[in-house]
């Protein structure tokens, strides 16, 4: 098996791809790759069994209603989302709610906040991939699933606190994750990219989002239930890993 992890931002330059290849009890980082384009992620994709990308791939069902009725002059669509409550369902999906109660970490709203460019890059990223391979479920049931780096570590139990920016501080903390991401997982092969990844946040995040793609792969995530699989069809579903990091490869 196969799996890409992508960590997309809405710039070329921060963009990172990594390739992990799993077989017989071990996996190894077969590629990994700052700078990364759309061809080159819509090219990856058709290389790899499971896609993780860090990244929303859709946006809150009421979003659009209340656009249009904006832009329409129709008072009733915009008026049922008055009040903070109304602006919450307009900022966050049930998924992103689903999350912070399984995690206690708050995503960033896809319609309110840095979020949005990235998400409109994975549009047009999933829309190229369709006219390809074919359209991905958004609920992370076909070969693209979103992922969360972030809730990853945290259900790994890794401190994933204060390794993001250029700093010294941060560069330190990322090695000292990385290197305890390496005592828990020593089955993982980083095949000589260690300075690499201690150098960008972005490369971190998209080995995170390798690994991620696999618990996909192997229905080892929280899967919407009954209750939110409308929404995870139309809004997108963050998978959360539902084993540790032992449970990845075999």
């Amino acid at each position: 098996m196969r799996t890409l992890g992508v960590d997309l931002a809405a710039a070329t330059k921060k963009t990172a791809g990594a390739v992990i290849e799993w077989s017989d009890n071990r996996a190894r980082l077969a590629h990994l790759a700052l700078d990364v384009d759309d061809q080159a992620i819509v090219d990856l994709f058709g290389t790899c069994d499971m896609t993780g990308v860090d990244c929303p791939v859709g946006w809150p069902d009421a979003l659009i209603p209340f656009l249009a009725g904006h832009l329409d002059f129709d008072a009733a669509p915009v008026l049922e989302h008055d009040g903070i409550a109304g602006r919450r369902l307009l900022a966050y999906r049930d998924t992103d709610r689903f999350c912070t109660a399984q995690t206690g970490l708050i995503p960033l709203s896809v319609s309110a906040d840095r979020l949005a460019h990235p998400a409109m890059r994975c549009a047009v990223i999933q829309a190229k991939i369709a006219s390809l391979h074919g359209p991905q479920l958004r609920d992370g049931s076909g070969r693209l699933a979103e992922v969360y780096p972030a809730a990853s570590l945290k259900i790994w139990g890794l401190n994933g606190r204060g390794y993001k920016g250029r700093g010294v501080p941060e560069a330190e903390r990322l090695s000292l994750l990385l290197a305890e991401l390496e005592k828990q997982a020593p089955w993982l092969d980083l095949a000589g990219h260690r300075d690499q990844i201690t150098a960008s946040d972005d490369l971190f995040d998209a080995v995170i989002a390798s690994l991620t793609a696999r618990a996909v792969a192997r229905r080892r995530t929280l899967l919407p239930d009954a209750a939110h699989a409308a929404a995870a069809r139309s809004e997108g579903w963050i998978h959360l890993p539902s084993c540790g990091l032992d449970g990845l490869p075999g």
